[in-house]
């Protein structure tokens, strides 16, 4: 599919330089009414391949949804967990995996920050 979007790219930028050339070849002494339709005719024919392109491959609404459950290390109270900044109570659900590391964000004060494993000793 992407040799198909390239080829209509590549389609639809000579339709639009073509149409610029007969636009301005419209003002010479040769040019006239018909050379303008003709611009606006390839002007559209440009248009619409760009626009088939753009839609060539797009992802569809049936594509499964990716879940990444984090593993959070040692104990880890999840209805304890309080923001540091503010003192609101922390859900599950503001708990995400950013790099890698599980990253915190509260949803009152919008504090951001990396959740640390305290040692077990």
């Amino acid at each position: 599919m992407k040799a198909g979007k390239i080829v209509l790219f590549i389609l639809a930028g000579f339709s639009l330089i073509f149409s610029f050339l007969f636009l301005l070849g419209s003002g010479g002494q040769t040019g006239g009414v018909n050379y303008i339709w003709t611009a606006l005719i390839l002007a559209a024919v440009g248009f619409i391949l760009i626009f088939s392109a753009t839609r060539i491959g797009a992802p569809s609404k049936n594509e499964p949804n990716i879940t990444v459950n984090i593993d959070l290390p040692g104990d880890v109270g999840m209805d304890t967990i309080k923001c540091r900044s503010c003192g609101a109570a922390l859900s599950p659900k503001d708990v995400k995996l950013v790099a890698g590391a599980p990253v915190v964000t509260c949803p009152y004060c919008g504090t951001t920050y990396q959740l640390s494993e305290e040692p077990k000793w």
